[in-house]
Parts: C-alpha cells; sequence; structure tokens
C-alpha cells in the first residue's frame, strides 16, 4: 500500500491556484488542519469571507487532487470563511439571501437548507449513556407512522450513531457540487457524518474543523420539506450546542434523562443552557424508567424511581412521558430497525407513540417555530 504523507499531500494541493491571488493556496497559507490518517485525509480550505460561495470550486479542485494521489481512499475538505472586521471586506460583501425568521447566516455557505423545515427540535441530555440517540432514533420513526414528514441530523459529530440505529449506508449525493442529499431509510431522511467516514474510524478534529462540518451539515443538505428535523446533540454544553441554537433556529429542545441523581445533574445543566439561548424547552423524557422481569413479572427500577418527573415539576415543563428498558431497543439499535417499528405492540413502542402525539400536539399548538 502506498504510503501516504502530508508532504505528498501539500506538493498536490501546491497545484491548485486560487485565481484572486494569483498563487497556490498552500503558499498563501489558505490550508488549515491538514490531518493524514492512514487512507484518509481532511484538511481546511480559509479564504475571505466576502468571497462565500465562491470558495466552493477551489474546495472541490483541492479535494479532487488529493483523492488522485496513490493510496487516498477519502478526503474530507471542509471550507471556511471566518468572518473579518474590516471595511473593506465589508464594503465588498454582498446582502445574503433571507433565510427565514430566526435563522442565522454564516459566510460562504449556501442559504435555504433549512428553509422547508417546519419544526427544527433538538433532543439533548447533558450526558451520554442515557440514551438519547435512541430515544431520536424511535421518536423520529414515531413521528413519521403518524404521517408526518421527517428528518434526523446526527449532530454527535465524534460519536456518530444515526446510521446504524436506521438502518442507513452509504455516502450523501451533491445535486449541485455543494448542497448534499440526504439518505432515507423508514421514511426518515438522514445527514450524519458516519455517512462519510468510516464506522470504526475516529474523528480526531479540533474546534474549527468539527463547527465548520456542523455547518455543512446544517446549511448544505437539500431537506426539502418536512414537518419537523430532529438534532440528536452530543453530550456536554459545548460549542456544537451553541452553533446549532444561534444558527439552526432551533423552534425547541427535548431533554433526555434517566431518574438516577447523577445524570439529573447534567440534564440540568442543559435545560439551563437551552433557557440562556432563549431556546424554549419543550418537555422532558424519562428514559430506562423500568425493566419488567420476564420471570417474575415484576417492574424493577433500575435507576431510581421519578427523579425526572419530580424535575419536570419542579421546572414548571412538562413530563413528555417515560419509557421502559426493553431488551428489543437495543435489538432495534443494533439492526438499524427502531423499535417502534420492530415491536410496535411494545410497552416502549407505546411510550414514543404517545410521546410523538405530545410532541406534535405542543408543536402544532405553536409552542414552537411560527
Amino acid at each position: 500500500m502506498t504510503e501516504i504523507s502530508e508532504r505528498i499531500v501539500l506538493e498536490a494541493l501546491g497545484q491548485i491556484v486560487d485565481p484572486a491571488r494569483g498563487t497556490d493556496i498552500v503558499s498563501a497559507g489558505m490550508v488549515k488542519g491538514l490531518s493524514v490518517e492512514g487512507d484518509t485525509v481532511r484538511f481546511i480550505i480559509e479564504g475571505d469571507s466576502w468571497r462565500g460561495a465562491a470558495l466552493e470550486p477551489l474546495r472541490r479542485a483541492a479535494e479532487e487532487a488529493v483523492a488522485a494521489l496513490p493510496g487516498v481512499r477519502h478526503v474530507a475538505a471542509i471550507l471556511t470563511a471566518p468572518a473579518r472586521d474590516d471595511a473593506s471586506a465589508r464594503s465588498r460583501s454582498a446582502a445574503p439571501p433571507e433565510l427565514g425568521p430566526g435563522r442565522a447566516r454564516h459566510p460562504g455557505l449556501t442559504p435555504g437548507g433549512l428553509a422547508d423545515v417546519r419544526h427544527i427540535i433538538a433532543i439533548g441530555s447533558g450526558k451520554g449513556g442515557v440514551g438519547k440517540s435512541s430515544v431520536t432514533a424511535n421518536l423520529a420513526a414515531a413521528l413519521a407512522l403518524a404521517g408526518w414528514q421527517v428528518g434526523v441530523l446526527d449532530a454527535d459529530l465524534y460519536g456518530p450513531s444515526q446510521p446504524r440505529m436506521l438502518g442507513v449506508a452509504g455516502q450523501p449525493t451533491t445535486l449541485d457540487g455543494k448542497t448534499m442529499k440526504p439518505l432515507v431509510n423508514h421514511g426518515i431522511r438522514l445527514m450524519s457524518l458516519g455517512l462519510m467516514t468510516d464506522e470504526d474510524e475516529a474523528v480526531i478534529w479540533r474546534g474549527p474543523m468539527l463547527l465548520n462540518a456542523m455547518r455543512q451539515l446544517l446549511h448544505q443538505v437539500a431537506w426539502g420539506r418536512l414537518d419537523c428535523l430532529l438534532v440528536d446533540l452530543p453530550p456536554g454544553t459545548g460549542d456544537i450546542q451553541l452553533t446549532l441554537s444561534r444558527e439552526a433556529g432551533l423552534g425547541g429542545a427535548v431533554i433526555v434523562s434517566t431518574p438516577q441523581d447523577i445524570a439529573l445533574l447534567d440534564a440540568r445543566k442543559a435545560i439551563t443552557m437551552f433557557e440562556k439561548l432563549e431556546v424554549p424547552v419543550l418537555g422532558l423524557i424519562e428514559n430506562m424508567a423500568w425493566f419488567t422481569c420476564d420471570g417474575c413479572g415484576r417492574r424493577h427500577l433500575l435507576f431510581g424511581e421519578g427523579g425526572v418527573a419530580a424535575e419536570a415539576a419542579r421546572r414548571k415543563l412538562p413530563l413528555l412521558g417515560a419509557l421502559p428498558f426493553e431488551n428489543a431497543l437495543r435489538e432495534g439499535a443494533d439492526s438499524g430497525v427502531p423499535l417502534v417499528l420492530s415491536a410496535p405492540s411494545s410497552e416502549a413502542a407505546k411510550g414514543f407513540r404517545a410521546i410523538a402525539a405530545a410532541l406534535m400536539d405542543t408543536l402544532e399548538r405553536g409552542a414552537a417555530r411560527p
């Protein structure tokens, strides 16, 4: 196998000339964050904010040049155009198209990807390991069963699990060289960084690359008409959450937690974050609330009792529902068929359908996006 080095990649990129500068993109200092891992190459092309989407042909040319190198199988070239404060850049900046109420803009990104989405709802927890992603996948399936057009944006860039949970494989295609088309399964449209990387490949990116990848997933995906786009958030209250809240025009957030006190500590932080960002919290979901034993038929409280319900009452927020732990939920996540579809008569499936109905009612009554 041909060994790929940063030097070889930079030599290839050095053949790409930026016509606006009259020099190659390496000499111009436009190539940032170059990373070579086995047969995968990642890098950022950083340009002037006033040039915006005009930099896209340059990004494509650079990506193609690297993809043509022997031994390279995967290339991720992210375009970023950081805002400048100088007056000359501002004077050259054309007025961007309107993105609709509550939408933020980012230079260099194609607007309108979210223009036909009625409700954009974040599913968060503040903590990993509470089943947030499986709740997202099953809630999406329940909404689709109820007749809504649904999409899922997998914003957990370090640990994207939605492709596996929704049984989606393959890489997204582009409509015009820059706008990606989501993949579809179970009537659910999905976009995830996991569709563009190997399942066992670690994403080792610093903040700027991560945030620009997130912005491209937000603004450069042709979602089409959707009643609801569910955003599966990563754990924590960091840059990804802040970027989504500012740029996605979130209509609301749903918080998932187990009843356990240690999980509720982080759930409270997530609630506080959304309150500070003026994103309405539409309700809480108590996950893994109980387990029913096959042998004795009794309910066992694995993580305590009623913690999420008590927190919802304390904050005067709706408790959207409580969900049991079922083996079929794990099996569905592993097989790519949400439990709502694979075991529709199960307790958990009934719970998801009830939560979906409550969420639809809340959204239709106008608690979120107009």
